[in-house]
């Protein structure tokens, strides 16, 4: 017998094994002789033997179709109805007309008027409050329809096409997580990859900087790239971009379903100066201006009906000509940098649809465009260089933003890391043209209408008239179960599912007269509500006004919601919302009160209003249920509102660390640049800064510590347990008092909406601008333990 090279030795061993378990194997050694193999027991008496079968790979299941579509849902962020300038706006947004130029667009579409329970209501088919979505995922409280869990049995589209065969993604903001379960340790059944997305790169809470975000991929806490430039938006688009080619590698016989969202343009309004500078000067006659500006358009355009009457300003929303020339400068630069983030944002939009046209998937992906989770922000309160002072109820005026803009670069620091600027609460307004109100109200159209246009190349033949037919997001997830012909499981996971209370929008894409199917749409959010029925709508504003949040707190404290007035308004010839029949059809009225009792009932909304309870009792939001912490120097992105309430509490930090000479660094942080607190070293002296939000900044400053082992110890006393009472910080080392505070007003609530806890360093956007060039200004010394105990 010939030598066998060692391939061929292991190949005949191989064989032989095979023939001694009655098996006949044909084999070649690697340099191409047959191997002797001794005689086995013939097929008739053994059955088929490997020799005589024909092995074939076994076929793998298929439940779709042949030609089953791509589906891409780009969801932008607060944004308004009358902003684009595909539907009369006046921002540019051509990626935004590509799609509705190709396809057909949607005027009479909803959404809930708030950022999670959209997205939890468009991802499961079903309401917001069924899905436990009912708030904000920061402000879920222990009431079943808000508690900021979507459950198990209702499936999210993603779930549900995952299991029949697609390929899933999902980039940009989730805000869909509990966030107290939104750190490295999970639990991660709740994040994206455990709603069916395969893969997912993004950010979890409402909002992060674009130039600092605070981001995961999959189940893994990461930083972003530390390149000039660097842009949160044009990083999703590379990582979309990326996954599609992998698609397109690994698996093209595969139909995949990514879901876009964008943190663009949700505060914080961060973009290039370029983008700002395209619309300096475009703004400039104010937002009532580009009201009337808007509808004429929007007129000519056929976009709304002829008939359709511009909403008046309420009293509560300060005209333009009150806004004294000395603050309109920055007025206008906010409205300007929020109109080229809004380009930018749709410009990343375009490079993904670009991707698909130059793979050839264009033809057969739904693209589902939809510009708005809810209606344009007025959070910006009376304009903000730090947004979340609404979200904390914190008075402030704009002189006081003013001169906390003018110590850290003026106007020029709009649109940078160095704020979290937002824009004054008309352009919101404005942007909602011809709608009445904003983000955050349920009852008008201005809070939850937004545009969309959805385009099929293959199967949808592009029309410019306008569906009119009344939908909400509810309704995206059955819409696509119809177009790709499969049908909502009713066991998934092994868990039973809930009902969809959504219906497909199908009926509407070749017919633009069709009536609509849909009977029945309630809205609730934080108090403000409404019911629609077959052409009419019922609402009441609530106790919440987005635009005066501070001044709102009194009134949501003493509200009852039996005593609120409830609008009437008959959508067959009222589309904005401008003629209240309240006084003059109350059989209606009750007819509808009744209606939206009913459906309350049914979705788990009751207790009305529970979304607005933390705005008066923030003791109630979630954190951690524990009173005491030991940390090492690893201790990292660790989400405030699983962190020790340092900045809101009473509480007593020991450090123990080693100093070496003129010793510099940060011992820990928590927040960003919003707002937040800091403990570090500066050559040698030890520093505590509390920054409330940008408009207000304390400190305490040591002399220089000798290098050695020390124990240093922060201790911070509120005089209260009242929000934004006073709190004295005292610095000691080795028992010695070496600095000491009074903080005049802490944060009631949270700092930052994605900023963390860093132990040696400060991770994203920094508290201090002191060491805002150095970041993350790692400490040069070794902490050997952090350890916080919260006081009673």
């Amino acid at each position: 017998m010939a030598k066998l090279t060692p391939f061929a030795w292991i190949a005949a061993v191989a064989a032989g094994i095979l023939s001694l378990a009655g098996h006949q194997v044909s084999a070649a050694a690697v340099d191409g002789s047959e191997l002797p193999f001794p005689p086995v027991p013939s097929a008739s008496k053994a059955g088929p033997t490997l020799q005589t079968s024909v092995h074939h790979r076994r076929a793998q299941p298929n439940h779709l179709a042949k030609d089953a579509p791509n589906v891409l849902i780009i969801l932008i962020d607060d944004v308004g109805y009358g902003q684009a300038s595909t539907y009369g706006g006046e921002i540019n947004t051509p990626n935004l007309t590509r799609i509705a130029q190709s396809g057909i667009s949607y005027n009479a579409f909803h959404n809930t008027s708030i950022c999670s329970p959209t997205r939890a209501a468009l991802l499961t088919g079903r309401n917001h409050q069924r899905v436990g979505s009912g708030t904000i995922a920061e402000r879920a409280v222990d009431w079943d329809g808000y508690t900021g869990v979507i459950p198990k049995t209702s499936a999210t589209v993603a779930e549900v096409l995952k299991n029949y065969g697609y390929k899933t993604a999902a980039f940009g903001k989730w805000h869909n997580t509990p966030a107290d379960q939104t750190t490295a340790m999970g639990p991660f059944d709740k994040w994206p990859n455990g709603y069916g997305f395969e893969y997912f790169y993004g950010f979890l809470a409402g909002e992060t900087s674009q130039w600092e975000p605070r981001l995961a991929e999959n189940t893994s806490i990461i930083e972003p790239p530390n390149t000039p430039g660097y842009h949160l938006t044009e990083d999703l688009a590379d990582h979309a971009i990326g996954w599609l080619k992998k698609h397109q590698s690994y698996t093209p016989d595969k139909p995949f379903f990514i879901y876009f969202a964008t943190g663009g343009a949700h505060g914080p309004h961060h973009v290039a100066p370029a983008w700002t500078a395209k619309y300096k000067g475009k703004f400039d006659d104010g937002y009532e201006a580009m009201r009337e500006r808007i509808i004429k358009r929007q007129k000519e355009s056929g976009w709304v009906p002829q008939a359709t009457e511009l909403t008046r300003r309420v009293e509560s929303m300060p005209a333009w000509d009150s806004i004294p020339a000395s603050e309109r400068p920055f007025q206008l630069r906010l409205m300007e940098t929020f109109a080229g983030f809004v380009e930018h944002t749709d410009a990343q939009v375009g490079r993904v649809i670009d991707e698909l046209e130059r793979t050839g998937k264009r033809d057969n992906t739904i693209i589902m465009y939809i510009f708005g989770d809810n209606g344009a922000s007025a959070e910006g309160q009376r304009g903000s260089i730090s947004e979340l002072l609404a979200q904390n109820n914190i008075p402030n005026t704009v002189d006081q933003q003013i001169a906390a803009l003018n110590k850290i670069g003026g106007l020029d620091a709009i649109g940078s890391h160095k704020t979290d600027n937002m824009y004054h609460a008309g352009w919101a307004w404005a942007g909602n043209t011809p709608l009445k109100s904003t983000k955050l109200v349920a009852a008008h159209f201005g809070g939850t209408r937004s545009p969309m246009a959805i385009s099929w190349p293959a199967k949808i033949k592009p029309d410019g008239t306008p569906r009119a037919q009344f939908h909400h997001v509810n309704d995206i997830a059955p819409t696509l179960y119809e177009l790709i012909g499969i049908k909502p499981p009713k066991m998934v996971n092994g868990y039973k599912q809930d009902p969809i209370d959504g219906i497909s929008m199908a009926y509407t894409l070749s017919d633009a007269q069709a009536n609509t199917r849909k009977r029945v749409q309630y809205f609730e959010n934080s108090g403000s509500r409404g019911i629609y029925k077959d052409g009419w709508f019922a609402a009441a504003f609530g106790p919440f006004v987005p635009w005066d949040s501070a001044g709102s707190s009194a009134g949501i404290a003493t509200w009852d919601s039996a005593q609120d007035k409830w609008e009437l308004y008959n959508l067959n010839d009222d589309f904005s919302q401008a003629r209240d029949l309240a006084d003059k059809n109350p059989r209606k009225l009750v007819e509808l009160k009744k209606e939206f009792d009913r459906q309350a009932k049914e979705n788990k909304v009751w207790p009305v209003g529970a979304g607005a309870w933390l705005r008066i009792h923030p003791e109630d939001r979630l954190a951690s249920p524990y009173t005491s912490w030991t940390f090492s120097d690893q201790t990292r992105r660790m989400p405030e509102f699983t962190a020790p309430g340092l900045g809101r509490q009473s509480n007593r930090v020991v450090i123990d660390a080693e100093l070496g000479e003129n010793a510099s660094g940060v011992l820990y942080a928590l927040g960003g640049a919003g707002g937040g607190l800091a403990f570090y070293m500066d050559k040698g002296k030890l520093v505590y800064e509390y920054n409330m939000m940008l408009i207000e900044n304390y400190r305490a400053e040591s002399g220089v510590i000798p290098a050695g082992q020390h124990q240093i110890i922060v201790d911070t006393q509120l005089e209260s347990a009242k929000p934004m009472a006073p709190a004295t910080v005292t610095v000691t080392v080795d028992g010695q008092e070496v600095a000491k505070t009074v903080v005049a007003r802490t944060v009631p609530g949270a700092f930052t909406a994605s900023e963390s806890f860093d132990v040696g360093v400060d991770l994203g956007a920094t508290v201090s601008l002191v060491y805002d060039e150095r970041r993350p200004f790692a400490f040069s010394g070794k902490i050997n333990q952090v350890r916080v105990e919260l006081k009673k």
